[in-house]
C-alpha cells in the first residue's frame, strides 16, 4: 500500500499542483472530508495535514502510524505539540509562504488608521466636507511604530515603517540586542512598548502566556490616540475589552484581521466600533501565496515521509532517516 498523506479538512481547496507533488512521489492523497468516515481517514494517516482541524492529544493518541503532522499555515495552536513529541511525531508548519503579504496587510491597516482614511471616507460620504478628526493625526516621523514579536513578519513590518519615516521599536525577549541594533530598532520591554508607542502591531505566537496579552489593563496603559493592529492570532487580544476601550476612546483605533472566534460573531461589539478597521483573516492572501502555501505544505509531508531533514519543525522531533516504506498491513 502507498503511504497516505491525509488532508484533515478543506481538502477540496488544495490546488492540483500541490496534490501532484504527493502523487509524483508515489504516495496517495486522501481528502478526509470526502471520506465516508473522516475520523477513520485521519487516524490512518502516514502524514496528517491540517488547516483548522484540531489535532488534540486525544487524536494524536489514536493515530495508527503517523510520521508527521503538518499545520498548513504559520500558527500551530491547533496542534498539541507536547502530545506529538511524546509519540515521536514531528510537527511542522509553513512559516514563510506569506511574510510579505501579512506585513503589507498589517502596515496597510496601520497606515490607513494613522491617516484616518476610513473615517474621512465615511464622513465625506455622509455629506461633510470639513472633517473633525476623532483623534490627532501626527506626521509619521513624529510617531513610534512598535511590534510585539521581532520574527520574520515583525521585521518586515518595521522595514516598511522605517521606509515611511516612523521611529521603530520592538519587544522580543528571544532576540539579541545586536540584531535589533543592526536593524536600527529600539528594544523595549512589553509594558514600555504599550506605554510609549503610537502604533503597536502584534506578531507573537499564541501560547498560554500570550493569550489576552492585550487586556483591559494594558489597553488603559496605551496612549489615548494609539493604534493597535493584529494580523497574528485573534486570542492575543481580549476583543470585548478592546471594543469597550475603543468606544470609550481609551485608545484611538484598531485594525484587526484575526479574532478570538472565527468567523466573527454577528453580534460581537467590535463590529459596532466606528474606529475599528476589520478584515476577515485575509492578511495572508495573494495569488502567489496561495500556491506557495499549498505546495510547500505538501512538499514538507513528502520530505518527512522520505526521512529527509526538515527545517520547519516546531516541536523538536526530527523524522527518522530513510523512513519511506509502505506500511503494508496498515499497522
Amino acid at each position: 500500500m502507498a503511504l497516505k498523506v491525509v488532508l484533515a479538512d478543506y481538502g477540496s481547496e488544495y490546488i492540483p499542483e500541490s496534490l501532484d507533488v504527493v502523487r509524483a512521489a508515489g504516495m496517495e492523497v486522501v481528502d478526509a472530508a470526502a471520506c465516508p468516515d473522516p475520523e477513520a481517514a485521519v487516524l490512518d494517516a502516514d502524514a496528517l495535514v491540517a488547516v483548522w482541524y484540531p489535532v488534540t492529544a486525544e487524536v494524536i493518541s489514536r493515530l495508527k502510524h503517523c510520521r508527521v503532522i503538518i499545520r498548513r499555515g504559520i500558527g500551530v495552536d491547533t496542534v498539541d505539540l507536547d502530545a506529538a513529541a511524546e509519540r515521536g511525531i514531528p510537527v511542522c508548519n509553513v512559516p514563510d509562504y506569506c511574510v510579505n503579504e501579512v506585513a503589507d496587510h498589517a502596515f496597510s491597516l496601520a497606515l490607513a488608521l494613522v491617516r484616518q482614511l476610513p473615517q474621512l471616507d465615511r464622513t465625506l460620504r455622509e455629506g461633510s466636507w470639513k472633517h473633525v478628526l476623532p483623534y490627532e493625526m501626527p506626521s509619521l516621523e513624529a510617531m513610534t511604530f512598535g511590534v510585539a514579536g521581532f520574527g520574520r513578519i515583525g521585521r518586515a513590518v518595521l522595514r516598511r515603517a522605517a521606509a515611511c519615516c516612523f521611529r521603530t521599536a520592538a519587544y522580543d525577549p528571544f532576540v539579541p540586542d545586536a540584531e535589533l541594533a543592526q536593524a536600527g530598532v529600539a528594544r523595549m520591554g512589553l509594558e514600555e512598548l504599550f506605554k510609549q508607542c503610537d502604533v503597536i502591531s502584534l506578531h507573537t505566537p499564541l501560547t498560554p502566556e500570550t493569550k489576552h496579552m492585550v487586556n483591559a489593563a494594558r489597553l488603559a496603559s496605551m496612549k489615548p490616540n494609539a493604534i493597535l493592529v493584529n494580523t497574528s492570532r485573534g486570542p492575543l487580544i481580549d476583543t470585548v475589552a478592546l471594543a469597550d476601550a475603543l468606544n470609550r476612546r481609551v485608545i484611538g483605533a484598531a485594525g484587526l484581521d484575526v479574532f478570538e472566534t472565527e468567523p466573527l460573531e454577528a453580534d460581537h461589539p467590535i463590529r459596532r466600533c466606528p474606529n475599528a478597521l476589520l478584515t476577515p483573516h485575509f492578511a495572508w492572501h495573494s495569488r502567489e501565496s496561495i500556491k506557495k502555501l499549498h505546495i510547500m505544505g505538501l512538499e514538507t509531508a513528502v520530505r518527512a515521509l522520505r526521512g529527509e531533514k526538515l527545517n520547519c519543525i516546531v516541536n523538536g522531533v526530527q523524522p527518522q532517516p530513510g523512513a519511506q516504506e509502505d506500511h503494508g498491513d496498515g499497522s
